[in-house]
């Protein structure tokens, strides 16, 4: 098989991208990144010059690049992570975030209807998501797949009209669709700005930890590999036009997290 995986720079991508090639060392993996401040092309080192992996620079805001990579690879399917995926910087500066995660999400969507045609529903992509679509987690609870949207964030709102797009995208279309909303990750090569990066280096270096609101917000803590093995399981085992969350059972509020 022939997969592009968006974003495969990034934290996630790049995670997803080593456990791709190690468990399926048949198909064909393209990393389609723009490479923008969180997506680090050193994360992918050890696997830079395997014959089933290549990269293509590229950014979602430009159709005309995604349509030059269908060309070039043929994909029979692609994995979807790149998106903007911080609230600090999505209150500053929101417009990143509806330019690449709304129009990045449907130049995508409508790329792949215009190459896959006719044979649209034997070709799958999976959309991955967040958690934050929903809101903010009260004191006792999890989020369920039938929780409603409440988007608080210009970063979760641009992600939660993404995930809209797929499943109109699936509903008008017939695209064969799947998407993911995962909770908080961590582990190997996440940027330092997110939360225990951050944490961890001002600790280290004596500086101030740095709290958004008031620390109450929960959140739910998964790791990275662990949340590849699930994508890999959706990606291969969801049925089409069905939504899942992955998370780690593993909840706690800001305030309480040590790094240390």
């Amino acid at each position: 098989m022939n997969l592009m995986i968006t974003g495969g720079a990034g934290f996630i991508g790049a995670n997803l991208v080593l456990h791709w090639l190690r468990h399926h060392p048949d198909d064909l993996v393209v990393n389609f990144d723009a490479l923008t401040y969180a997506g680090n092309l050193g994360n992918l080192e050890e696997v830079k010059d395997l014959p089933n992996y290549r990269f293509f620079r590229g950014d979602l805001r430009n159709a005309l690049e995604i349509s030059k990579a269908f060309s070039e690879h043929n994909f029979e399917a692609v994995i979807h992570l790149a998106a903007e995926s911080h609230v600090d910087r999505s209150i500053s500066g929101p417009a990143d975030f509806i330019e690449t995660n709304i129009t990045g999400t449907f130049n995508l969507l409508e790329t792949a209807r215009k190459f896959w045609g006719d044979e649209l529903s034997k070709h799958r992509i999976l959309h991955v998501s967040t958690d934050e679509v929903y809101g903010s987690l009260g004191s006792s609870g999890k989020f369920l797949e039938s929780t409603p949207y409440a988007p608080n964030s210009p970063y979760s709102s641009s992600k939660a009209a993404s995930d809209h797009l797929v499943r109109a995208w699936h509903h008008t279309y017939g695209m064969n669709v799947v998407t993911t909303n995962c909770s908080n990750n961590y582990g190997p090569y996440q940027f330092p700005e997110k939360l225990l990066p951050l944490l961890i280096n001002n600790c280290t270096q004596n500086l101030p930890i740095p709290v958004y609101g008031d620390g109450e917000n929960i959140r739910d803590w998964l790791f990275v590999e662990d949340h590849c093995e699930a994508l890999d399981c959706v990606f291969h085992e969801g049925d089409t036009g069905e939504t899942y969350n992955i998370g780690g059972c593993n909840e706690w509020k800001n305030i309480d997290i040590d790094p240390l």
